[in-house]
């Protein structure tokens, strides 16, 4: 099977096949524009992934902002764990952190629509631009409201 019918019939084989040849220095039998486009991807891929873990983040701040009533446990894990793979993430890609600014006004549109899909809040409510700082965002002893109360009296601090 040709390297291009192989790419798109069978794409976990074709990078095997690639990752060989690379390995053995077979550069003329690399399948260059497929290969070029899928290293670009990687990249594509690792700020989308910036921008939904600080959806999800926003989502649920706005949530424990929003509705005090309901904060939980379960919310409260959300928020740290999203708040540990936002950091992780950019310790292994520093080259994101330019970029951060830019993905929390593209992602605190998904972060609303999340909040306004698992609260019974109208859309109105929340604000149309992030009221949240990116310092505020990335830091782990921030929750909007009057949360530390909370936390201190589920014991989760």
């Amino acid at each position: 099977m040709s390297t291009l019918n192989l790419y798109t019939a069978d794409f976990y084989a074709w990078t095997q096949e690639q990752a060989t040849l690379l390995r053995d220095q077979q550069w003329s039998q690399l399948d260059l524009p497929n290969l070029i486009e899928e290293v670009e991807s990687l990249g594509k891929q690792q700020r989308q992934e910036l921008r939904n873990r600080l959806s999800i983040l926003m989502g649920h701040l706005l949530k424990w902002h929003y509705q005090p009533e309901y904060r939980s446990r379960s919310w409260l894990s959300t928020l740290r764990i999203q708040r540990l793979d936002i950091a992780e993430l950019l310790e292994d890609n520093p080259s994101l952190k330019p970029y951060v600014e830019e993905a929390r006004h593209r992602a605190y549109l998904k972060g609303v629509e999340l909040a306004f899909g698992e609260t019974n809040l109208p859309h109105r409510t929340f604000p149309t631009a992030c009221p949240y700082s990116l310092a505020a965002l990335l830091d782990d002893r921030f929750y909007p409201g009057e949360p530390s109360e909370w936390i201190e009296e589920q014991d989760l601090s």
